[in-house]
């Protein structure tokens, strides 16, 4: 039996254990933390915008530093920067859980999303090198997956540890997982790395976009505390304009590119990234809201709120393995069109809801919601990912995953200025439930009509994907 496990056949599926060990402590700690910072602020006694700084400082460099992640791995080898990753997380993670203030906290959330940044394009890249066309997807949807259910648990895991032990559990729980996934990395994971020409450092390129994803990225955050109109966010936002223009003209004449934007001229490619884009800008920013909506109008507590929304995560866990097999069959175009329709419809059925909805009420929405984001997700990532060479994995990983990310902050930043122009007074104000509910339907109206548009744009512009023979990949990328 246990010769029959570990065959060579069987050798990809578990370097996906490995992958997937690392991707789902990643996406843990998007969630997890959020539970704990009111004891954060409690025990350290830091002020309020320290405690922002705490899930800003991780969100900032990982966000900035992704692209990098991405063509590091490429260029030195995609299983040594995801043990990288793992190691730097592993380690900012019993800082973080040791952190006496709010300054050595901030600086450990730092040198966590460090780690992310190098750990998270690596897990696609791997992937994507590992597994032959016929079964990426399949492979990517279990991928989508355990995201899925790492971001649904993470509250629940987040209040329990907090609440029955201590709030630095929630960083803790993270070193035994990761030294596994050191292992089994060190195991099943075999190096691979873009040995189809020169590889060098592309310094000017790492510096503009992490000019231009700092300023936009932050220019975002700042929206929160600021007008959109004040000096600080357009500023930003100007800062941001001027490096990423200048990134792309650097792109374009650089011999060795950090980001080769030919990838572009493709339109599946470009499509998948821009649908990608549109799912992050309008369901990110509508999960945000749905939280506030459940704690503030509906007056559920964190673990409620958690446990609210596993109907939709248990749909995304068991549907997007299936969602990547039907596309690597098939093809993707009508799936993620026919998944945008659904999330569509789902925005729709969360805008009938008011403060006297029960959970029966909410179950229509999530259930609809899960199945097309199981739907989407899976396809348009395992799409995204078969269109670009193999060894340009790590910097394909980079895009799409940066899509999500940055769709996701603008998605909160502009469903909050939505949201707020309907409400003027505090959430102590017997009015501030009526006045939520309606900013809280306006955003989701137009978060469905951005899903529309995503709908057609992914009928548009994907085609099937034709692959060359997988003996002929393996030769381009393998490399110990």
């Amino acid at each position: 039996m246990r010769a029959r496990l570990f065959a060579p056949e069987n050798r990809k599926w578990w370097t996906l254990v490995a992958v997937a060990v690392g991707l789902f402590m990643i996406m843990l700690d998007n969630t997890v933390v959020n539970v704990a910072l009111p004891s954060i602020q409690h025990d350290l006694g830091i002020s309020i915008s320290e405690l922002e700084w705490v899930v800003n400082a991780y969100a900032l460099t990982f966000g900035v530093l992704l692209l990098s992640g991405g063509k590091l791995a490429d260029m030195l080898g995609r299983r040594s920067i995801f043990i990288a990753g793992l190691v730097i997380f592993t380690g900012a993670s019993l800082w973080c859980g040791l952190a006496g203030g709010a300054a050595s906290l901030i600086a450990a959330r730092t040198v966590q999303g460090v780690g992310a940044a190098l750990m998270n394009p690596a897990t696609l890249s791997i992937i994507t090198a590992t597994f032959p066309p016929r079964q990426r997807g399949t492979a990517i949807g279990i991928w989508a997956g355990v995201s899925a259910l790492a971001l649904a648990i993470g509250p629940l895991v987040g209040g329990l540890l907090t609440q029955d032990i201590n709030w630095s559990w929630i960083f803790f729980i993270n070193i035994p997982v990761g030294v596994a996934g050191v292992i089994a990395a060190r195991l099943f994971i075999d190096e691979t790395k873009d040995t189809s020409r020169e590889q060098r450092l592309d310094l000017p390129g790492l510096l503009s976009s992490g000019i231009g994803l700092f300023a936009l990225t932050f220019g975002l955050i700042e929206t929160n505390d600021h007008a959109w109109g004040s000096t600080r966010v357009l500023s930003l936002f100007a800062l941001a304009l001027v490096s990423l223009a200048i990134f792309v003209l650097l792109e374009m004449r650089q011999r060795i590119p950090m980001l080769d934007v030919s990838l572009f001229r493709n339109p599946t490619f470009s499509g998948a990234n821009a649908v990608m884009f549109l799912v992050g800008l309008a369901m990110f920013g509508i999960f945000f809201y749905n939280s506030l909506f459940l704690q503030r109008v509906l007056g559920y507590g964190a673990i409620k709120t958690g446990a609210t929304f596993l109907p939709m995560t248990m749909l995304i866990i068991f549907v997007a393995p299936a969602a990547g097999r039907i596309s690597d069959r098939v093809g993707a175009r009508w799936l993620m069109g026919g998944g945008m329709l659904l999330l569509t419809a789902s925005l729709l059925l969360f805008a009938t809801l008011d403060a006297s909805s029960s959970w029966w009420n909410i179950l229509p929405g999530l259930l609809v919601g899960g199945f097309g984001m199981a739907v989407v997700m899976a396809p348009t990532t395992a799409t995204a990912m078969s269109a670009v060479p193999v060894d340009k994995a790590g910097v394909g990983s980079a895009v799409i995953n940066s899509m999500r990310q940055v769709g996701g902050s603008l998605g909160i930043a502009i469903m909050g200025a939505l949201v707020a122009t309907a409400v003027s007074v505090t959430p102590f104000s017997p009015a501030y439930a009526s006045q939520f509910v309606t900013g809280y339907h306006r955003a989701l109206e137009v978060g469905a009509a951005i899903l529309l548009l995503g709908a057609g744009l992914a009928v548009v512009t994907i085609r099937k994907v034709e692959h060359e023979p997988r003996g002929v990949a393996e030769a381009v990328v393998a490399a110990e």
